[in-house]
Parts: C-alpha cells; sequence; structure tokens
C-alpha cells in the first residue's frame, strides 16, 4: 500500500506514513476516551452495599477528612495533645488523661509520625460512616457518597477533629458503631472490625464510656417497650455487641492503667472535673459559706481567693487547685464536697446539671482553643517528636494563619439548619411510619443529648465537646435524603453484603 502511493521523496513518504499511523492513534484514543468514561459512570454509579463500592468509598474519605490537617501542614495539635504523649510516649501516668488514648498514640506510631495517628482516626471514622451509609441508605452509590463526605469536609468541623490529635473524634465513632452493632449487625469481618472499633472509641476517652452506657441503657428500654407491647414492625435492637464495647472497653481503661501504674482502677480524676463545675456553678462557695470552719475543709483557707471558672481552678497557675496537690490531693476532700453539697442543695444541683446540660447542647462552635501553642507544647514535644518539631512550627496553626469566623459562619449555620431538619424529619418518619429512619434519627438526637449532658453537668461546657458530635445530624439527614431513588443511578444489589 505504501509502494502504489510512494512520494517523491524520501522525508515526504516518511511524514505521510507517520501522519497514517498518527490518524490511527487519535481513533484509538477517540474510541478509548468514551469507554473510560462509561467505565468511570458505572463504577460512579455502583451502590455502597457492593464491596467495591465500599473500598472505594473509604480509600476516598481518608485523605478528604484528612484535608484540613494537610491543609495545615501539620495535624492539628490541642493543649493536651503534649500530656497524652507524655503519658503514652514517656510512660509517665497523668490522672487527667485518658491512658488508652496515650498507649494508643505509642503503639499507633506516633513517636515516628504523627500523621500515622491522623490517618488511623480517618480510617476508623472512614469505615463507621462507610457501614452506616450501607445500613441506612442502600440505595446510595459511592459517587453520591464521596460527594457527601466532600460536603462534611467542607460544611462542617469533621476534618477539625479527624485530623486532630485527641481522643475528640471517637466520640462519633463511638456513637455509630454503636448503631450499627445494635440495629445493623453485618454477619462475619465487618461485625468484629465494628467491634473492635467500638471498644477503642470507647476506651479513649472516660465520657465516651458513659455516652455509650447511656445508650445502652436507652435501648434497654427500647427493647422491653416493644417486647410488653409486642410491636414487631419496628427495627429489632441487639444488645449482645454494644455490652460488649462497653465491657471490653472498660477492660481495656483498667488494664492501660495498670500498665501505667501498677495497680487496677478506672479513674482518678473524676471528682476533680465535678468539684470544678460546681465551684463554676457557685456552689461551692455558698457551701463553704454556710459551713466553714466548723467543717474543717482545707478550702476554707482559701475561701476568699477561690478562682472563678473551672478552667482556672483546675489549669490557672496560682489556683489553690495546684497547692492542695491537684487530682490526688484534691481527690477526698472534692468527693466529700460533692457528697455535702448535693445532700444540702439537690435542687440547685438538679437545676444547675440542666441548665449547664442545655448550654452545652447549643455550644458547637468549631475551632474551640485551636491556636497557637507552641509557648506550651515545644518543650514536651521537643521530647519525644524532636525530628516533627520543623513542620509543627511551621503549620498554619502555630502561624496564627487559621481565622475561624468565616469558618463558624458556615458551620453555624449549617449545624442550626440541620437541627431544625432533624425534628421536621423525626417528626415525618414517624408520621408516614418510616421507623427504621426515625429510629436513626432519634438515635442521634439522642447521642446528641447524653453527651450535653455528661460534658456539661460533670464537667463544664466547652464548645469542642458538642461540635465533635454536631457534624452527624447533617449526615444523618443526608443519608435519609441520599436513599431517595433519584440518588441511585442504578438498583441495589445484592452483592457485597
Amino acid at each position: 500500500m505504501h509502494a502504489a502511493f510512494k512520494a517523491p521523496s524520501r522525508g515526504c513518504y516518511i511524514h505521510f506514513g507517520t501522519g497514517f499511523f498518527a490518524m490511527q492513534g487519535n481513533l484509538a484514543a477517540s474510541h478509548a476516551r468514551p469507554a473510560v468514561a462509561e467505565w468511570l459512570a458505572r463504577a460512579a454509579s455502583l451502590p455502597l452495599i457492593d464491596v467495591r463500592a465500599e473500598a472505594v468509598a473509604i480509600l476516598a474519605l481518608v485523605p478528604l477528612m484528612l484535608g484540613v490537617a494537610l491543609w495545615n501542614g501539620f495535624p492539628i495539635i490541642f493543649y493536651d495533645t503534649g500530656a497524652y504523649l507524655l503519658e503514652g510516649l514517656g510512660r509517665v501516668f497523668l490522672a487527667e488523661r485518658s491512658p488508652v488514648y496515650s498507649l494508643f498514640l505509642d503503639y499507633g506510631g506516633a513517636r515516628e509520625s504523627l500523621w500515622l495517628i491522623a490517618g488511623l482516626q480517618s480510617a476508623a471514622m472512614a469505615f463507621v460512616m462507610v457501614g452506616t451509609a450501607r445500613a441506612v441508605a442502600p440505595r446510595m452509590n459511592l459517587a453520591t457518597m464521596i460527594g457527601l463526605g466532600l460536603g462534611l469536609v467542607l460544611l462542617t468541623g469533621l476534618p477539625w477533629y479527624v485530623g486532630q490529635i485527641e481522643p475528640d473524634s471517637f466520640a462519633a465513632i463511638a456513637v455509630l458503631a454503636t448503631y450499627l452493632l445494635v440495629f445493623h449487625a453485618s454477619p462475619g469481618w465487618r461485625r468484629w472490625l465494628t467491634l473492635a472499633i467500638a471498644t477503642l472509641a470507647v476506651a479513649v476517652h472516660p465520657s465516651h464510656l458513659l455516652l455509650v452506657a447511656g445508650l445502652a441503657v436507652a435501648i434497654a428500654v427500647y427493647r422491653a417497650v416493644l417486647f410488653f407491647t409486642k410491636a414487631r414492625e419496628w427495627p429489632k435492637a441487639r444488645m449482645t455487641e454494644p455490652y460488649a464495647a462497653f465491657v471490653l472497653g472498660l477492660a481495656l481503661i483498667v488494664a492501660s492503667n495498670y500498665e501505667l501504674t501498677g495497680q487496677f482502677f478506672v479513674s482518678r480524676a473524676g471528682p476533680a472535673f465535678i468539684f470544678a463545675r460546681m465551684l463554676q456553678d457557685r456552689i461551692v462557695m455558698r457551701l463553704l459559706d454556710d459551713t466553714c470552719p466548723q467543717s474543717h475543709y482545707k478550702l476554707c483557707a482559701y475561701k476568699e481567693e477561690l478562682p472563678r471558672t473551672a478552667d482556672q481552678w483546675l489549669w490557672g497557675r496560682g489556683s489553690p487547685f495546684m497547692e492542695m496537690g491537684r487530682f490526688s490531693g484534691t481527690s477526698a476532700e472534692s468527693t466529700r464536697i460533692i457528697v455535702a453539697s448535693i445532700e444540702r442543695y439537690p435542687g440547685l444541683q438538679i437545676e444547675s446539671a440542666f441548665a449547664d446540660a442545655f448550654r452545652q447542647f447549643t455550644m458547637f462552635k468549631t475551632g474551640d482553643q485551636i491556636e497557637p501553642q507552641e509557648w506550651v507544647l515545644s518543650k514536651p514535644l521537643s521530647w519525644f517528636i524532636p525530628h516533627q518539631m520543623h513542620a509543627y512550627l511551621s503549620a498554619r496553626q502555630q502561624e496564627g494563619e487559621i481565622d475561624f469566623r468565616p469558618i463558624n459562619f458556615v458551620h453555624l449555620t449549617v449545624a442550626w439548619l440541620s437541627l431544625a431538619g432533624l425534628a421536621i424529619a423525626l417528626v415525618l418518619s414517624f408520621r408516614r411510619r418510616q421507623r427504621r429512619n426515625g429510629v436513626f434519627l432519634a438515635f442521634i438526637l439522642l447521642a446528641l443529648i447524653g453527651n450535653a449532658a455528661i460534658c456539661g453537668a460533670l464537667s463544664n461546657p466547652h464548645d469542642r465537646y458538642q461540635s465533635r458530635l454536631i457534624w452527624l445530624v447533617p449526615f444523618g439527614l443526608a443519608l435519609i435524603v441520599g436513599d431517595w431513588p433519584f440518588f441511585a443511578l442504578r438498583p441495589p444489589g445484592e452483592s457485597g453484603t
């Protein structure tokens, strides 16, 4: 064929041949592009119940949720991070810090890189989020799930906790994992992995342990109501796995305390935090005014110089709490004052606890104390992660470049609108007898109320306590909407279940 069309010169011949093959290559590429586009469209339309879509969704969510930390240039650091590193990597017991999370830092590779810890937190969160989506919105496809993850990263505080070296991200993990174990316990490896993640999430902070305990009690009541009313149309609730997560989490706490101290116990910090909340609510001052000096409290000598807030009492440099021996030195007297104040002022205690819980429920700004902290943390961090200090000090957080005002304009707007949407969705779900949706949304609301009660009444209200969970509201609503047929580009299949 080339001979029949030979050009007068070799150069023209070569040019003609090159053009001929280039034309063939362009034709092949033009055929390949629609094939790739079709393949991507098919992959995006796979329902999450397909194991391939599940795996891709988890892999895609992990870096998405680390987006804020990556933008920052280093995992987000909180004031408590240094104490967790000291306890876990330095094996110095601190009564006020969770031994489980501290040891998680050590065994998770914090000494090599804090990115490993952030990655593990992100992977655990991605697994339970996708698992919840598979259970609640089985018609949701891969593209919608990734879009939902991106929306949560941009519009909520989710990535600020997943990428933070702090146990706060595990609060939401504990809620979602507990829900899956109660209402959607998958057979095989998913159940065991969910149970393992739930156990860790329960154990990394005392508030998580109490939260899951409260949810377990609520589920027991739910089961009892279904049993006595014989309401078979409601979702069945399992108790074995969530109870196992609680018991195993409690055992993990005791074992971690034993590793650090050689003694078996659950916590030595509880009385101090409850006392601090009562101090802030002016209950301690009233008790001292009414009983000193006859009561012989050590605090009678400090009655006129007590701090006004719980944080000043616990962490202020000139606080009597420091002079009296901090957690170990004040434990006995704090317990005695707590008991006496409950006996003397039960109405005031109940009123204050409800007020603090309500206040905590409405406090969920993103960025609580996420600010430059090297003046506090540079020294302890340099002991344990010296080769990571340059990245830490160069991060946007330490440079003071993060402005949370525009961030919270978006996050708070989304949160308040989502809470309003949650109330409406709950009413509609039960009116339309969409009981599974109603139970799921009620579970989220119950977790928010329980978290506010625990953190507000037993400690004292802070934005980060509720902010770490508030993103579950838009997530839950999005799952309900995401299961609508409009968002399912193809009918759900059975593969991967």
